[in-house]
């Protein structure tokens, strides 16, 4: 049978004969509202089945009961629902019907017969779990960039989220593996660039690579000349290519991207220069995730511009930045002891370690 979901969009259920003769339009309506309060005899897939197949149906008051019904299903019903084969409508309901219960949208996410645009809802939730079920699920990232864009936004994706990702991502245009190293030729960038920007944008891969020195304005036509309203036409999954192919320019929006894989891609590519991560570490616009990351790169901290930077952005994870606090010139103490851009507690520590010295 098929029931309306939205207008314009049928969806088709299948039910036995049994089953179909409680969700029928043409059957009476005493029939349909005592099905709809749950108690059939019937397997659990074919009871969700029914009651989302009246939750569709005309009738207002039979509509609502199958709803309620469907929602309260006990766990020994609604288990077996919720990683049977069962449509994934239905599955998508419910996605949202429990998003506060941390267990079903686990058992969700992890049957096959979920949708992707469902498995992007789950990925956006406060359930650590989810994140790290839906991140492991490669083919599903590959083929739905929605599902990397709803990780990127959320909180609980953490450090080895965003790298397994990037870890998975990390491919030419054919499949191969990327050199770590950044040994890939600008040839072999343009390709792997061109892959997957498609025809529109992938016309412009060669521009967006060179690190010529040359501004996307000159070399782009003037209607394509601003590189970030080029980017805004992009999916995670292309930004995060761009983010580790592209040259400098490009980099250089994609760290302060919104979506956190897309900002460590760029800070993390293998092309990244150290007069780059001395600016990341100087910027108030990229997010404490990046400067987190470079705070914790021992090769980027060598250099006393990137401490000093650390130290004085106000976004820098205060536990990080109290490191390097300590390791400042006198000069660079006295500006943060002055400074009303960064928090107290670093200008209290500066004054401190002046002190100690006898500085002051």
């Amino acid at each position: 049978m098929s029931t309306d979901s939205q207008p314009h969009d049928k969806i088709r259920l299948t039910l036995s004969p049994q089953a179909e003769k409680y969700a029928r339009r043409d059957a009476p309506r005493d029939v349909r509202l005592l099905a709809a309060r749950g108690a059939l005899p019937l397997p659990p897939v074919e009871l969700a089945t029914v009651l989302f197949a009246l939750m569709h149906d005309p009738d207002a008051e039979v509509k609502a009961r199958a709803r309620d019904s469907l929602e309260a299903l006990p766990d020994a019903v609604c288990d077996p629902v919720l990683v049977g084969a069962v449509h994934p409508a239905i599955l998508s309901h419910l996605a949202r019907a429990f998003r506060d219960r941390s267990d079903r949208s686990e058992r969700i996410a992890l049957n096959p017969a979920t949708d992707d645009a469902t498995l992007a809802y789950l990925a956006a939730l406060p359930h650590k779990r989810v994140v790290d079920i839906v991140s492991n699920n490669q083919e599903r990232m590959l083929r739905a960039p929605e599902i990397v864009e709803a990780l990127g936004g959320n909180p609980l994706t953490g450090r080895s989220v965003i790298e397994r990702i990037l870890g998975f991502m990390a491919t030419d245009g054919s499949g191969a593996p990327l050199p770590p190293d950044g040994s890939i030729s600008d040839a072999q960038a343009e390709a792997a660039l061109r892959a997957v920007l498609g025809e529109d944008l992938g016309r412009f891969a060669r521009e967006l690579v060179s690190e010529s020195g040359e501004t996307i304005g000159k070399v782009l036509p003037k209607e394509n000349a601003n590189l970030y309203a080029m980017i805004q036409k992009m999916t995670v999954y292309q930004k995060i290519k761009l983010a580790r192919l592209g040259n400098r320019e490009a980099r250089g929006l994609l760290v302060r991207d919104r979506n956190k894989v897309v900002a460590v891609a760029a800070v993390t590519s293998p092309k990244v220069t150290e007069n780059e991560i001395i600016s990341i570490a100087q910027s108030r616009s990229v997010s404490d995730e990046v400067l987190r990351l470079v705070a914790q790169n021992r090769q980027w901290t060598r250099g006393y511009q990137v401490k000093q930077a650390l130290a004085a952005n106000p976004k820098t994870p205060q536990p990080l930045a109290m490191g390097f606090v300590s390791q400042l010139q006198d000069a660079d103490l006295l500006a943060l002891m002055k400074s009303k851009d960064v928090p107290s507690v670093i200008s209290i520590h500066a004054r401190r370690l002046l002190t100690k010295k006898g500085k002051l």
